[in-house]
């Protein structure tokens, strides 16, 4: 359903990059960019990737921060055996496995709860987060906007990115992106071998420019009035904080964001050939420092007594403010889950919130329990069918809330 880095350099059939990353891969030898994302949505093992993306493609680099501001530990606390979804009881030891779970951390209240690693996860492991980090690219817009980079998410963003003129975001608020209602026309699906997400695929195998992608798509609807996941709007999103800033975008979130959170560990941003971050999904981190984002997000954007990310932006990031993003079944929508600036909002009346990207990575926020759960994983059923069943993040979602009850 959601979420990006997807497959398949048009010169290179899927058969012969999945069987030549398996030859390199025994030879121990790094695959190739176009491997890899070959082997993408094919049913391929991908925990021998994830955890080493930043070896295969060209990153720019956030430093750990010199004072790192690491979670204590809490009263350890054990899962529970079993979790309930879709009218029967299942094994949370039988989920983790089927979903090929590489790391699993719980924070309630400020402390570790649970922290258990997987294959080729661990808690020096910097894993791709896919589109995880379209949250993390939120949290840096909301303070350029404070900063007054930007002067109101109500304005187009091509006042910003002259070159957007013509092309489907022309005119279209920042706002709108945000949520995902840009209009765009756009096919996320990664069982459909003909979906347009294949175009961000085809960078990230052979190379070329994200920007030169984006001036090429069409509008289908009236912007702000349908979800529909795309992830080229938080690629619009991340170029537009390089235009305000100045900078780059992991240059501009390492002082605003990485090192006040005291991130204990350098986080890795996959590139375009143009050095243009691919902040629609190629964040590389550690299970405990996307905890802090999840952490920070919990207390409102207030970090150890430093307001981080302002307060009214991450209300506003998890509240949906109209028809088309609230969750439930939408005919406004895509998906069950509602939507705000680049988060997820599951229907509940906890006021749950969670970053999702494909294959199973989650930050997820329950306020009433203070509780903060990250989950990585490397889910190689992943997008063999455009349904939950291959998905399986409503199932996930029970999993977590059977967590928060067990703790």
């Amino acid at each position: 359903m959601k979420l990006p880095l997807v497959i398949l350099l048009a010169c290179c059939s899927l058969v012969a990059c999945s069987t030549r990353m398996q030859e390199t891969q025994s030879a121990n030898e790094l695959p190739t960019r176009a491997e890899v994302i070959g082997s993408l949505f094919t049913g391929a093992e991908q925990d021998i990737n994830f955890n080493r993306m930043a070896e295969l493609f060209p990153v720019s680099t956030m430093t750990a921060a010199s004072e790192s501001a690491p979670f204590p530990a809490g009263i350890a606390a054990a899962l529970p055996e079993s979790y309930d979804y879709d009218g029967k009881a299942r094994s949370v030891e039988d989920f983790l496995n089927d979903t090929d779970t590489a790391a699993l951390l719980v924070v309630q209240q400020g402390k570790i709860r649970y922290e258990q690693y997987w294959r080729t996860g661990g808690p020096e492991v910097q894993w791709l987060s896919m589109s995880v980090a379209k949250s993390f690219t939120s949290a840096a817009l909301g303070i350029a906007v404070h900063e007054g980079l930007i002067g109101s998410i109500e304005d187009p963003a091509d006042l910003y990115l002259p070159w957007l003129k013509g092309s489907a975001y022309d005119g279209v608020r920042i706002k709108d992106i945000l949520q995902m209602s840009s209009g765009t026309l756009w096919n996320e699906d990664y069982s459909d071998p003909e979906a347009d997400v294949f175009k961000l695929g085809a960078i990230m195998a052979a190379g070329g420019s994200l920007q030169e992608m984006i001036k090429t798509l069409k509008r289908e609807r009236d912007p702000g009035t349908f979800n529909q996941y795309n992830s080229t709007d938080t690629q619009v999103l991340g170029l537009l904080l390089r235009q305000v800033t100045g900078r780059s975008v992991a240059d501009y979130m390492e002082e605003k964001l990485w090192h006040p959170l005291g991130m204990e560990s350098n986080g890795y941003w996959m590139t375009d050939d143009e050095g243009a971050e691919m902040t629609f999904g190629g964040l590389n981190a550690t299970a405990r420092d996307y905890a802090k984002l999840g952490q920070l997000y919990l207390q409102n954007g207030n970090w150890q007594g430093r307001q981080i990310v302002p307060s009214d932006w991450v209300k506003a990031s998890v509240t949906p403010d109209a028809p088309h993003l609230q969750p439930g079944e939408n005919p406004l929508s895509d998906y069950v889950m509602g939507y705000g600036y680049q988060w997820w909002i599951p229907e509940g009346k906890d006021g749950e919130f969670s970053a999702i990207g494909v294959y199973n990575q989650f930050i997820y926020v329950h306020p009433p329990s203070q509780t903060v759960i990250v989950k990585l994983s490397a889910n190689s059923n992943y997008g063999m069918t455009d349904d939950e069943s291959s998905w399986r993040e409503l199932e996930t979602m029970a999993l977590f809330r059977s967590i928060v009850r067990h703790l």
